[in-house]
């Protein structure tokens, strides 16, 4: 059985292999699991489901929804680098309006970033509507999601196994054999 579902102590010592395969009083599939107290008594003919684990602390959004908040930062910073790097070579004027409003202004938040942007002048409001062509192109077609998640699964894997590994080390005064 998976983890979803579990089986009352008393059905194990059943005859069947499959219980109440012909049960005919409450007229419920074979498969279905019944949630009962230790009295036995019959509760519920729904079946359990499994729950994620209930993360507190995060109030509005889920820590999924941070996360894409956090990226959708990440990735406009990343548009501003690029935009930067195309602007140094064949405009240097832009570049040099781009780079000051950038030393002036945190990147910290990227809609109020580019809200500010836009309401300066003409020649940055041209540039903002170009951060966001290449924000959102960057994400859609370049960004590599599959890695991505590759990659937080080895470093949270690596970083576990070191601190664990540490922890023994320290605890068991154990040195080193290298």
């Amino acid at each position: 059985m998976g983890c979803c579902y579990w089986t009352p102590s008393f059905m194990h010592d059943l005859p069947s292999s499959k219980p109440f395969a012909s049960n005919k009083i409450y007229n419920l599939p074979p498969t279905t699991f019944w949630r009962v107290y230790k009295s036995k008594r019959f509760v519920s003919s729904r079946p359990l489901r499994c729950q994620k684990m209930y993360v507190p602390g995060f109030g509005e959004a889920s820590p999924e929804k941070k996360a894409a908040m956090n990226l959708q930062h990440f990735f406009n910073y990343v548009a501003v680098r690029i935009v930067l790097a195309q602007l140094e070579s064949y405009n240097p004027e832009a570049y040099q309006e781009l780079m000051e409003f950038v030393n002036s202004h945190s990147l910290n938040n990227a809609d109020e970033f580019l809200k500010q942007m836009m309401r300066q002048s003409p020649g940055l409001k041209t540039l903002a509507l170009r951060i966001l062509e290449v924000r959102s192109a960057y994400t859609k077609r370049d960004f590599e999601w599959d890695n991505l998640k590759k990659l937080s699964f080895k470093m949270v894997d690596d970083a576990n196994t070191k601190l664990m590994r540490d922890y023994v080390l320290e605890t068991s005064h154990v040195e080193d054999a290298k």
